[in-house]
C-alpha cells in the first residue's frame, strides 16, 4: 500500500521524497486501515454475552451516536449522528453495542442508505424485537468541498422495519422523540417515564 500511495503522491505532481512526505505513505496506510477497520470486525464477537432476558416491551432509544465513514465514491468522508430504535420483545442489547455496531459498518467504504439499512437489519437479525428504527442524518464532503460544494446540504436516511414501519404511531414517536432535546435532563441523564433512552 504504501508503494502504491508514494506513486499516488507523484502521479499528483508531488515529490514523495521530499521531507514533508517521506513518512506520508506510512501514515496514509494507517490511517486508512484504522478508518476500514470495519471490515476486519465480527458482529457476533462484538455482542457477545451482550444479550438479556428482560421483561420490558417499551421503546429504547439511542440517539445522537457520532460516526464517521468514508464514501464508496470518492473516498471522501462523511459523518453525522445516526438514531437507533428498538421495541424488545424478552430480549434487550447492552446499550453500548448500539454504538459499537454502528461503528463496525461505518468503518467501510459505504454509501449512507446501505449504512442505515445494515445497522437496521442486523438489530432486527440478532436481538429479534417487534421492531427497529434507524436514521442517520450526514455531511459529505464529496459533495461540500467538490462538485455542488454546498457546504451546508445534510443528507437524511431512515429504516423503518416491522412494527416501525406498519403502524404510523410508533413510527411518528420515534421521529418525534429523536427531534426533541428536552427528552433527557442532561444534568442527571434522567430518561421521561417509560422510555429508555440514551445519549452517547
Amino acid at each position: 500500500m504504501q508503494d502504491i500511495i508514494r506513486q499516488l503522491l507523484a502521479e499528483l505532481g508531488e515529490d514523495p521524497s521530499r521531507e514533508g512526505l517521506l513518512d506520508t505513505p506510512k501514515r496514509v496506510e494507517k490511517s486508512l486501515r484504522f478508518l476500514t477497520s470495519g471490515y476486519a470486525a465480527d458482529v457476533d464477537e462484538v455482542l457477545n454475552n451482550a444479550l438479556f432476558t428482560v421483561d420490558y416491551n417499551e421503546m429504547v432509544i439511542v440517539k445522537d451516536i457520532d460516526f464517521y465513514s468514508l464514501c464508496e465514491h470518492h473516498m471522501l468522508p462523511f459523518f453525522g449522528k445516526c438514531h437507533v430504535a428498538y421495541i424488545p420483545q424478552g430480549r434487550v442489547l447492552g446499550l453500548s453495542k448500539i454504538p459499537r455496531l454502528v461503528e463496525i459498518f461505518a468503518r467501510r467504504l459505504q454509501v449512507q442508505e446501505r449504512l442505515t439499512n445494515q445497522i437496521a437489519e442486523t438489530l432486527r437479525e440478532k436481538i429479534r424485537p417487534l421492531g427497529v428504527a434507524v436514521v442517520m442524518e450526514a455531511s459529505h464532503l464529496c459533495m461540500s468541498m467538490r462538485g455542488v460544494e454546498k457546504q451546508n446540504s445534510v443528507a437524511v436516511t431512515s429504516a423503518m422495519l416491522d412494527v416501525f414501519r406498519e403502524d404510523a404511531r410508533t413510527r411518528m414517536e420515534f421521529l418525534e422523540l429523536i427531534r426533541r432535546p428536552e427528552m433527557i435532563d442532561r444534568s442527571v441523564r434522567t430518561p421521561l417515564p417509560g422510555l429508555a433512552c440514551v445519549t452517547d
